[in-house]
């Protein structure tokens, strides 16, 4: 079995990437997103296949990477040798996302629990294979897409999921896309769920933001940078891109 090892940071390498025959058929289908489906692949394991032949070699390489470095993300097995076919542990719970529908109680506590992935993982050290961002400066590792819908809660404790995404640069617009993610998500048509719902997402936000402290200034500056960005990402849609750039605008007059 051929292995490959990254460069690493500091003289520390982080652990290669399993590569392995190509794959049996798998187990049921368990769910599907944006470009991948997730089946079964025996005990404690899934297998995440591309379904339009994307390699999730980077994304597996960044995951073993974090958890070298104690990082909370699922551990990788094995990956096919094009990549499009990642074996990885099987992380067992819920979204946050869902954790927060169903006890909107704890949108304060998840909010101060996403602020502490984020604080956690910026500060570890980037390594070399990562990308410079497409927004802003800096050298931190970012995810630049670690909002509720992308931590599962376990019986262990968050887990951080989908890293295509990854990056260095200036923690900051990671706080921020998280920020404008949660605030201006879809939300139902019905004015009175939507009045209970933003007040929710208020307190999710508020707890979130609290955690940052004197850095949180720096996030503000970035934000009409952040928002600038996001908006051209086909993925979100026309309320969405209104509701991010109302929060710009809001916070901008609160400041003024």
């Amino acid at each position: 079995m051929p292995v490959h090892t990254p460069p690493g940071v500091s003289g520390v390498p982080p652990p290669p990437l399993r590569y392995r025959l190509p794959m049996q058929p798998p187990g049921p289908l368990l769910a599907s997103g944006r470009d991948a489906d997730i089946f079964e692949c025996g005990s404690g394991l899934v297998l995440r296949r591309s379904r339009r032949g994307r390699s999730m070699a980077a994304e597996a390489r960044t995951m073993d990477y974090l958890r070298h470095h104690g990082y909370p993300v699922p551990a990788v097995e094995e990956i096919s040798e094009d990549g499009t076919d990642l074996v990885m542990e099987r992380i067992t719970g819920s979204s946050m996302a869902n954790v927060l529908r169903r006890r909107p109680w704890t949108m304060r506590r998840q909010g101060t629990v996403l602020a502490d992935l984020h604080r956690r993982l910026h500060e570890i050290p980037p390594p070399d294979f990562l990308p410079p961002a497409p927004v802003g400066l800096g050298d931190r590792f970012l995810h630049m897409d670690l909002h509720p819908l992308n931590v599962m809660i376990s019986p262990s404790g968050p887990v951080v999921i989908d890293w295509p995404n990854a990056a260095r640069g200036d923690p900051g617009v990671d706080v921020a896309l998280a920020w404008v993610l949660m605030a201006a998500g879809e939300v139902p048509t019905n004015p009175v769920i939507r009045a209970v719902e933003g007040q929710a997402r208020a307190v999710l936000v508020n707890g979130f933001l609290a955690g940052f402290g004197p850095d949180l200034g720096r996030v503000k500056r970035l934000l009409r940078e952040v928002v600038a960005f996001k908006v051209r990402d086909p993925n979100m849609g026309a309320s969405e891109q209104r509701g991010m750039w109302a929060v710009v605008e809001k916070f901008e007059v609160s400041a003024g």
